[in-house]
């Protein structure tokens, strides 16, 4: 007797269902692991974007008035810079009213 329409039970089933789960936890895991790095990739780039910023309103500054601002709050006041001071640390060291200030951008989140 043939029983072309009855399936057999070999526990096959149970290996699909954990090679299932197993995929997903793998398909989950890259999606972190890409999700991780796009938003590395963006703080690094909001960072650079500041200090452009902040590089342009001194070099903008020494063009318009022949010397280097005296402040940070100096370039926000007069020139516009804004930024998430919650989030980045800006230290603004003036080294000369003829010498390029040192700026030094610090991303808080990223500090232990």
């Amino acid at each position: 007797m043939m029983h072309r329409f009855e399936t057999q039970k070999t526990g096959s089933s149970s290996k699909s269902f954990l090679l299932s789960v197993v995929c997903f936890c793998v398909i989950v895991c890259l999606f972190l692991l890409g999700v991780s790095r796009v938003s590395d990739r963006t703080d690094a780039q909001a960072s650079e974007t500041l200090h452009q910023a902040v590089s342009r309103g001194i070099v903008r500054c020494y063009t318009i008035e022949g010397a280097y601002p005296e402040s940070l709050q100096y370039l926000k006041d007069y020139y516009g810079l804004t930024y998430d001071e919650e989030r980045f640390f800006v230290d603004y060291q003036v080294l000369g009213s003829n010498l390029l200030p040192d700026v030094t951008i610090i991303d808080r989140r990223k500090q232990p």
